[in-house]
């Protein structure tokens, strides 16, 4: 038997169903507020825990001396910080890098803040939070500064590679280079306009407060007195300081491959012996302060344009150095191989032919930018799939 509801009833049912719908959407709400705050608390305190300092505050507390090397990734130097104790969590410093990049991006940063890593020789502690170190490195607040300058550079490279390791501008290392030290340094040849030569190619490493263009530039001079001027003093030679260091610098420039070194100044000794010019491209590189590559080599009007440095123009050497020579073209200088050989071709590879008569090397000349032309054209040729 069936019974029909009175309408009042109805209206009751309906009441309490729609209420029981609300209630259960409202605690699926509850429920997914009370697991976003449950998250955001457990992530909140693994933050506060990974960015505080490893160890507490204390009277004494610890020092750990940390270098970061030249082309260090900010990942990288996450990993350095834990693994010598300053860092609790390298996850926790690539998440903090992520969010500062997002500042940067935002302009939200300010002053150091925008800045990048510095390499040197760090004192920290790990009473400092993850905050604190990103801003010691950030700043280059470092005890030792280290840095690099290879064999062959010139003072103009060495200035650009300072000011983009932080350290000062490049004009005023290249002011401090033309203010030549004699009262310290005696040896330095007189009249120089310039210390180009003199700033011995190395790895240094130096105090903090030695990181100035005059106190660089004095450190390099100190390691050319005592690496390169023995040499000299030792050696039996006609070549003036100045000439010597000016002849080892195109020798710097013009050889790559160690087994040549001698045999490419054997060259360059048998043009000035005769009385011809040297004609070699990096004196005009210097003199017009450019740098050629395989596909934009020096034209004829470069190679034609007046300079003192010009080496297709004026005979002799240029007059002063082209660049800092390291030891071993320093000493190939005063050793030069015996030869009977005029000229010579770089390959692309960084070796040479050499030649005896002028028609000989332009033959060379011809086969090796045939050869590079036939090796351009097979690579731009599609392949075979």
């Amino acid at each position: 038997m069936m019974f029909a509801l009175a309408p009042p009833f109805k209206l009751f049912l309906r009441g309490v169903m729609s209420e029981s719908r609300f209630s259960k959407r409202s605690l699926y709400g509850l429920l997914l507020l009370a697991v976003m705050g449950l998250t955001g608390w457990q992530s909140w305190r693994w933050w506060s825990w990974a960015s505080a300092p490893v160890q507490a505050q204390t009277d004494s507390p610890s020092e750990v001396q940390l270098e970061i090397a030249p082309g260090t990734s900010a990942g990288q130097i996450g990993q350095q910080l834990q693994a010598a104790g300053l860092l609790r969590s390298s996850a926790a410093w690539d998440l903090w890098l992520k969010w500062h990049s997002l500042r940067q991006k935002l302009g939200l940063t300010l002053g150091q803040e925008q800045g990048e890593f510095q390499a040197g020789v760090y004192q920290l502690s790990p009473t400092q939070s993850l905050v604190e170190l990103d801003r010691s490195i950030r700043e280059g607040d470092v005890i030792q500064a280290r840095f690099t300058i290879p064999e062959g550079w010139n003072i103009r490279q060495m200035a650009a590679y300072f000011e983009a390791q932080g350290f000062f501008t490049a004009q005023d290392f290249i002011d401090a280079s033309q203010r030549i030290p004699r009262d310290r340094f005696v040896w330095l040849p007189p009249n120089l306009p310039h210390l180009e030569g003199y700033l011995y190619p190395d790895t240094y490493q130096v105090d903090h407060s030695q990181l100035t263009p005059d106190a660089v530039i004095a450190t390099m001079l100190s390691q050319f007195e005592q690496q390169a001027l023995p040499t000299y003093q030792k050696a039996n030679t006609s070549w003036s300081l100045k000439d010597w260091v000016t002849f080892s610098s195109i020798v710097e420039k013009e050889a790559v491959v160690p087994d040549e070194r001698k045999l490419i100044a054997g060259v360059l000794s048998h043009r000035l012996r005769i009385g011809k010019n040297l004609e070699v491209d990096p004196t005009v590189e210097y003199g017009l302060g450019i740098t050629q590559t395989p596909d934009q080599p020096l034209t004829f009007a470069e190679v034609g344009t007046p300079s003192p440095y010009n080496s297709y123009l004026n005979p002799g050497l240029p007059p002063t150095p082209i660049a800092s020579p390291g030891l071993r073209s320093l000493e190939a200088a005063l050793d030069p191989e015996d030869t009977d050989f005029l000229f010579y071709v770089a390959r692309y590879d960084g070796t040479h032919v050499f030649s005896r008569t002028f028609e000989d090397h332009l033959a060379a000349q011809d086969q090796i930018h045939d050869a590079r032309d036939a090796a351009k054209e097979k690579a731009a040729q599609p392949t075979d799939s």
